[in-house]
């Protein structure tokens, strides 16, 4: 299952139309690069304020998904995956994100409470988390619901064995009961002096 996914803004809007770069010039900037370079002069500023608000975007994205993998721990499965979208100066933004985490249950039902809240505290760690990341906290809640249950109900079984002379404790436990439930040797008498 992925967390994370951040979806594609109206920054995934087409680009706008740019100008030809001057001669001399390249015709796109190497993806990562920073657009204050020559590319962006050749811009319009309908393409500027593209390539801005893609800034803005692959900012919000990189952060995002970097709050999922800080909180995820050993659970993350792999680094975040992007959705690019190609800006009018040539640069390559993310637009959207995701990092997989492995949502399995653990062994033990332990286990599955420490990993279920491990799952709900990556899923809700961004800022702005999105429908996909609640939804995964919300399902990491209901497998952390169930795990609590299934060690209730072992518990449970676990006192009830011991109760009945078959768990590890019984010996000493049914020694307390048969000398509670024998009768005394001789009636106890009481003497009051006052």
């Amino acid at each position: 299952m992925s967390i994370g996914a951040i979806s594609p803004s109206s920054a995934n809007q087409p680009p706008a139309r740019a100008t030809p770069p001057a001669q001399g010039t390249s015709s796109a900037a190497p993806a990562g690069a920073s657009s204050g370079s020559s590319s962006t002069t050749n811009l319009t500023p309908e393409a500027l304020a593209l390539v801005s608000q893609l800034k803005a975007r692959d900012t919000e994205v990189r952060q995002h998904e970097q709050a999922h993998l800080a909180t995820a721990g050993g659970l993350a499965t792999s680094g975040a995956s992007y959705t690019y979208q190609r800006g009018p100066n040539g640069v390559d933004y993310a637009i959207g994100g995701e990092v997989h985490i492995d949502t399995s249950p653990g062994r033990t039902p332990q286990e599955t409470i420490e990993r279920a809240r491990t799952i709900e505290a990556a899923a809700l760690a961004p800022a702005d988390p999105s429908g996909a990341d609640r939804s995964v906290a919300a399902q990491a809640q209901q497998m952390e619901q169930q795990a609590r249950t299934e060690l209730a109900t072992q518990q449970v079984e676990q006192a009830a064995a011991r109760l009945n002379g078959s768990g590890p404790a019984s010996n000493d436990t049914a020694k307390v009961r048969r000398a509670y439930e024998a009768a005394p040797v001789a009636q106890p008498k009481l003497d009051v002096f006052a």
